[in-house]
């Protein structure tokens, strides 16, 4: 998980969009995940990648990460996380959700 973060930390970072963010990171779900890569059937690892934007942390709406950034994220994840089939991007705001994945 600790390279999916850092992936997910430095293209936002390339992007010039972490400075604005509240908090971001990537988290491992429970959730197993079939997938093709190369010519094989896998069953890996979904991961989930959140980003919000907040002024108080009692209240935060997810970020709009700009869509080639959130494809180059999941590219390099899956390319270079071994286990990892899946990355999805949670737009759930706080409420009802928390900013942490729990």
């Amino acid at each position: 998980m600790q390279d999916a973060d850092y992936i997910f930390r430095e293209e936002l970072a390339k992007a010039g969009v972490d400075a604005e963010l509240g908090q971001y990171f990537a988290a491992l779900s429970n959730m197993r995940s079939v997938g093709v890569m190369g010519d094989h059937r896998t069953y890996g690892l979904a991961v989930v990648l959140r980003a919000v934007l907040t002024s108080d942390f009692m209240t935060a709406e997810a970020a709009e990460i700009p869509w080639p950034v959130l494809q180059t994220t999941m590219n390099r994840i899956i390319n270079e996380v071994r286990g990892v089939n899946r990355v999805l991007y949670d737009i759930t705001s706080k409420p009802p959700g928390t900013i942490e994945l729990e």
